[in-house]
């Protein structure tokens, strides 16, 4: 995987395009660190299918997540206050 700094990448984006195509992903760094990666639409493709949703996604999702069965909840079994003094 290359590394192109973010100059390099705007200035000679379809180069860096064909070599994303021919290579696979690349890498567009800004300040020296990784910024972002370009990546071949089938490989994105195939990435977004295997994702699995995060927990936050899951709960905020309009979708039944299920038959919760809760059962009821009987006055008959609390636990005694105690009094302590």
């Amino acid at each position: 995987m290359r590394a192109w700094p973010v100059q390099d990448a705007k200035a000679r984006f379809s180069e860096m395009l064909e070599t994303c195509l021919r290579e696979g992903p690349q890498v567009v760094t800004k300040r020296g660190a990784d910024a972002a990666v370009l990546v071949p639409a089938a490989d994105w493709q195939r990435l977004k299918r295997t994702a699995k949703p995060t927990l936050k996604e899951l709960l905020l999702t309009d979708d039944a997540r299920g038959e919760l069965n809760v059962p009821s909840r009987g006055g008959k079994h609390r636990r005694k206050v105690l009094d302590l003094v």
